[in-house]
């Protein structure tokens, strides 16, 4: 269990209401194992303005430079109350370290949603975010945030779980931040952030060296190190962490688990395998030979081991 919980804000259709338009719940797999695991706090803008469920669909509607959210069977422009009810929304929820938001949803979704060029168009032109996905987008954007669509590819749901759990854990240690804390914080993150942005890594370590006012040093160390986390970690600095702690074991290990390892590794360059695959290898590496720098690295186990799924969607490590 998580010392602090991630806060996260889900849209209330995926298990917790029948809040649809059709008036059902669509539960869903990983919003279940994550239930034990962070608090929830479950939002649907539709309901949530009086438009109850079931009811008519509604749309996003880009015409004239503008963007409108429109119920084509009723008629009504539902712009202005959406917009007023997510704005009250956001400002209060307080601390939250991420958002799980419905797939295309025409207020939730987060950059797949339909775009229709009249309310009575026959299809749509493109796609964008819906009302609150762009909204918690252009408010939030250095926090996890995702659509439960897109979490079906496992390098995408990894770098959730990631910056998630470590945003959650970051956001204890500032609570009430003292200087040590947040340098052991940045010494146990050392190999997360060096896959991750090796300049950041860096700027992060001057910033808390530098530093006198720890209440000054964690605001600025949040931002550096959420900023740090936005886009998943590349291949090759991955590998390089890889290879780096499989050092570690040059002495400790056989040629044949050598060799395994690396087979591992190729199949992970390939996209054939997540990251946790490879890091549950050197995790029980490092507990078997007692490497203590290793075992305090959160790069290896950056979020509770029950939520490691390797299933995927098939559809490459960018979709």
């Amino acid at each position: 269990m998580p010392a602090v919980k991630p806060r996260v804000v889900v849209s209330r259709c995926l298990g917790f209401a029948a809040c649809r338009w059709n008036g059902v719940s669509l539960p869903n797999a990983f919003v279940d194992k994550l239930a034990s695991l962070v608090e929830f706090v479950d939002v649907c803008p539709e309901f949530d303005i009086g438009l109850g469920a079931p009811r008519d669909p509604i749309r996003v509607v880009e015409a004239d430079g503008g963007v409108r959210l429109v119920q084509p069977a009723t008629g009504r422009d539902l712009t202005q109350a959406m917009r007023g009810h997510i704005t009250g929304l956001l400002d209060d929820l307080g601390e939250v370290d991420g958002f799980l938001l419905k797939h295309r949803s025409p207020t939730c979704g987060i950059k797949d949603v339909r775009r229709y060029a009249a309310a009575d168009a026959k299809g749509a032109f493109g796609r964008g975010p819906g009302f609150l996905g762009g909204a918690v987008i252009e408010r939030f954007p250095n926090l996890a945030v995702e659509d439960e669509g897109r979490l079906n590819n496992y390098t995408l749901r990894e770098h959730y779980l990631t910056k998630l759990f470590s945003l959650a854990e970051l956001r204890g240690v500032i609570h009430k931040p003292s200087m040590a804390a947040l340098m052991d914080f940045q010494a146990r993150h050392k190999l997360l952030l060096l896959a991750y942005d090796q300049a950041a890594m860096r700027r992060l370590g001057r910033l808390l060296a530098r530093a006198e006012d720890a209440e000054k040093a964690a605001a600025e160390y949040r931002r550096g190190f959420a900023t740090a986390l936005t886009d998943p970690p590349g291949v090759g600095p991955v590998t390089n962490v890889l290879l780096h702690a499989l050092g570690y074991f040059s002495k400790q290990i056989s040629a044949s688990e050598k060799a395994f390892f690396l087979d591992l590794l190729s199949d992970y360059r390939e996209a054939k395998l997540p990251l946790s695959a490879l890091s549950s290898v050197l995790r029980g590496w490092i507990i078997a030979h007692g490497v203590d720098y290793l075992a305090r690295q959160s790069f290896f186990e950056p979020f509770p081991r029950e939520l490691v799924e390797i299933t995927d969607s098939g559809k490459g490590r960018d979709n």
